[in-house]
């Protein structure tokens, strides 16, 4: 009896061991369209199957870790680890065609993956595609974690802007096809300039933090990735229209001539954007186009790309004050009718990339841009010493300033890769002159000599950045793998001449940086790995610092601990970041004459934060994805000088300006059908300061929270005689009508007229309302 009882329960726990589960899912291409016939296989078993013609397949495993690869003739094979404990599993895979992958070549130096310690956010071309209804990219990336969108018009259109971390857009490196994008004085980036853009996007890349060294200007918040349209297979057309609120209609025809001859592409794009702007007469007129040539072949890929465009926007970059908001939020104080911003940009690109064998490839892209326009203003009763005397004293005027510049970049990288090792170096250079002048067009009284269009102020600048970085990511053991990244940065910059407010700006300054990055990576498991980092980055003052006296460069250490989670139904990342600054360029709140931020030195300040973002399947129809950041943002001892007194106060500890402490986002994503897709997008942003005073003079300075909701809803019809997709998108933001403003500004002055002898320090506010209630439809026609 004892050796019966003894077998049975051996024989039972092999029965428990030998138990199968049921592995399934679907496998599409990055359209969401079914692969069928692709390979799934379990390599550790080495069994496999194969897709039905919807895509789905089912393939019994027993309990256990497992390493899973999908292939497909003419896409990238898929590795991905997944862990089966007492219950069945699903796993959808999404292979990119081969093209797609080659294309990535030109922004590999510029991203990571998984496998890299640092924080960042994909979005495809497809999650891009379901709200590309005319609004700009910082608006289309609103929902991703730590990100907070705004526009001057309130309607995404035209002048945008994004923050991360609290960090504002001068300090969001922004890279196209791993070409600088920022502007090299103002570190600024124009996304007016860049009319339609979603649309020629293949891919992007947020990196949080101080992220992996790149081209151009160091990132103190983030760094954006662009990757433009890849080379396509197969020739296509496509026609894409959208209106909506506030006259806002998006006009955009597509092409791609697909392969000739299997390796010569020809793709283009021109859009046009209107609206009036949710904010009275601040329309936007935005033209653009986009067009490449490419050439490839199993080793070699070559592009030729050119895109930019014409914008003009009606003025609205000083918002309203506390009175006027509470009058009627969507008034605009300008009246002049010619109040306009009218600039024109154009990019030329050509990035060659080259695998010269199974283990090294190389890359080189070269940029030429050329951007010139003005924006014009009037101004009422004006001193003629202001003008360099071409006017009266008391001459109401109208001016044009002026901005007419090049930007040159050539770029190259190197990558040797094997199992073990993978090794980028790079070399960039960028070389920038600009001319910043003002013509008088018109004066109600102007001075005997003076002639249409002479200038009051002029100076010139030169800007030369050169930097080099070698970065390798390195498998240490069989779960630890390391990383390190070196860069050296130098830049020269100089200007002479007068401001536009006659002042002399005469600058000669070097600087040379030093920006190393470290950090490790450990894989728990198939689906688990934990990471920390710790990275360097100093960057130079811009050009309005130097105007404003500040000439000190910042330096950032940057410290990242994070854990990502994949297992199939739930994609997880959490990470801890803390970030301390030395001189840290602040925000003040004041704007410049033109709407720019003023900066100030805080000298010791820190962001200590918490970032969680998760993809969660419950089933093949629903999903969720939320997403939370949570901070304390503080300058450490801030000093403030007012009510007439020359000692500085010490305020102690303060908020640093435009750095909630809590950002929510979310996104419900039910899909009933295949062809029907439902989305539920929402948005909470928490109190904010307008200053670094932490309301020491007043509560003019505190930016209330607020919470947004958007419903988002995709029907693709396919297929069609005539055409191969029609695709029907609605858009409805702010669903619930909220009244709630998203920036704003900050000004302090010194009254020493109303009260003789004394002077007291006033302060006031400037916000911009964003749009209640609005929608946009759109129609693709894809053929």
């Amino acid at each position: 009896m004892k050796k019966t009882i003894i077998f049975l329960f051996l024989f039972a726990s092999i029965l428990v061991n030998a138990q199968s589960y049921q592995l399934t899912g679907k496998v599409v291409d990055q359209n969401n369209e079914p692969l069928a016939n692709a390979t799934v296989y379990a390599k550790n078993l080495k069994r496999g199957t194969t897709t039905k013609a919807d895509g789905t397949y089912l393939l019994n495993l027993p309990k256990g870790e497992h390493f899973i690869q999908v292939t497909y003739l003419g896409y990238k094979s898929f590795l991905q680890g997944i862990v089966i404990l007492n219950q069945n599993v699903t796993a959808d895979f999404t292979l990119q065609n081969e093209d797609t992958v080659l294309d990535e070549v030109l922004v590999n130096a510029v991203r990571v993956n998984a496998d890299i310690p640092v924080t960042f956010s994909n979005l495809s071309k497809k999650e891009i595609a379901k709200r590309n209804l005319g609004q700009d990219i910082p608006i289309l990336l609103n929902y991703l974690p730590s990100v907070i969108s705004s526009s001057d018009a309130g309607a995404g259109i035209g002048y945008t802007y994004m923050n991360v971390r609290g960090s504002n857009g001068e300090r969001i490196n922004v890279t196209v096809n791993g070409i600088p994008y920022n502007d090299a004085e103002s570190h600024g980036t124009f996304w007016v300039n860049l009319g339609d853009f979603a649309s020629s996007t293949e891919n992007l890349q947020l990196q949080r933090g101080v992220g992996t060294s790149t081209n151009g200007s160091g990132a103190f918040g983030a760094s954006l990735n662009i990757l433009t349209d890849a080379v396509s297979e197969e020739a296509y057309g496509e026609i894409s229209n959208s209106f909506g609120s506030f006259g806002t209609r998006k006009h955009t025809v597509k092409f791609s001539t697909g392969k000739i001859n299997d390796h010569i592409e020809i793709a283009g794009r021109l859009s046009d954007i209107y609206s009036d702007g949710y904010v009275d007469r601040a329309f936007t007129d935005l033209k653009s186009y986009y067009l490449q040539g490419s050439y490839s072949d199993e080793n070699t890929l070559i592009k030729a790309i050119t895109f930019g465009g014409e914008e003009r926007t009606y003025q609205s970059w000083f918002g309203l004050d506390a009175t006027q908001l509470e009058q009627d939020r969507r008034q605009n104080p300008y009246t002049y009718e010619n109040e306009v911003d009218d600039y024109g940009q154009n990019h030329y690109q050509l990035h060659w990339n080259e695998q010269l064998n199974d283990k090294w490839s190389t890359t080189l892209g070269l940029n030429y841009t050329k951007g010139s326009g003005f924006f014009e203003q009037y101004k009422p009763g004006e001193s003629a010493a202001d003008f360099n005397n071409l006017i009266v004293d008391g001459s109401d005027v109208i001016v044009r300033r002026w901005l007419d510049n090049n930007f040159y970049v050539a770029n190259f990288n190197t990558n040797y890769k094997t199992e073990k090792i993978n090794l980028i170096t790079g070399i960039s250079y960028s070389n920038y002159t600009g001319d910043h002048f003002g013509e008088v067009i018109w004066g109600s009284d102007l001075a005997p000599n003076t002639e249409i269009r002479d200038r009051y102020y002029f100076s010139d600048a030169t800007k030369n950045d050169f930097s080099l970085f070698a970065k390798a990511n390195f498998y240490i053991s069989k779960k630890l793998s390391g990383y390190a990244d070196l860069q050296g940065r130098f830049v020269s910059y100089r200007t002479q001449g007068l401001t536009s407010d006659r002042d002399p700006i005469n600058v000669d300054a070097n600087f040379d940086f030093f920006n190393p990055k470290f950090g490790l990576t450990y894989n728990l498991n198939a689906n688990n790995n934990l990471y920390a980092s710790f990275a360097v980055a100093n960057r130079e003052p811009n050009r309005n610092d130097f105007e404003n006296g500040v000439s000190t460069p910042e330096t950032l250490n940057d410290l990242e601990l994070g854990w990502r989670l994949n297992n199939g139904k739930v994609k997880l990342n959490t990470n801890i970041y803390y970030m301390d600054y030395k001189n840290q360029l602040v925000l003040t709140g004041a704007l410049d004459d033109v709407g720019a931020p003023v900066r100030e030195t805080s000298g010791s300040s820190y962001r200590l934060g918490l970032e969680i973002d998760a993809d969660i399947r419950f089933t093949d129809k629903f999903s969720w994805k939320p997403n939370a950041a949570f901070s304390t943002n503080k300058n450490r001892d801030f000093f403030v000088t007012r009510d007439g007194n020359t000692t500085p106060e010490l305020l102690g500890n303060t908020d640093i300006s435009f750095s909630p402490n809590v950002i929510v986002g979310n996104m419900f994503i039910y899909n009933p059908t295949e062809k029907l897709q439902l989305s539920l997008l929402s948005k909470y942003v928490g109190e904010q300061f307008l200053s670094n005073l932490s309301s020491a003079i007043s509560t003019n300075d505190v930016l209330e929270s607020y919470f947004t909701s958007d419903i988002n809803i995709v029907y693709t019809i396919t297929p069609n005689k005539i055409f191969d997709s029609i695709t029907l998108t609605a858009l409805v933001n702010n669903i619930f009508d909220t009244e709630y403003v998203d920036r704003g500004y900050y000004y302090t002055y010194d009254d020493d007229f109303s009260v003789p002898g004394t002077v007291t320090t006033v302060d006031g506010a400037g916000y911009y309302p964003q749009a209640t209630r609005n929608f946009l439809i759109g129609a693709t026609l894809r053929f």
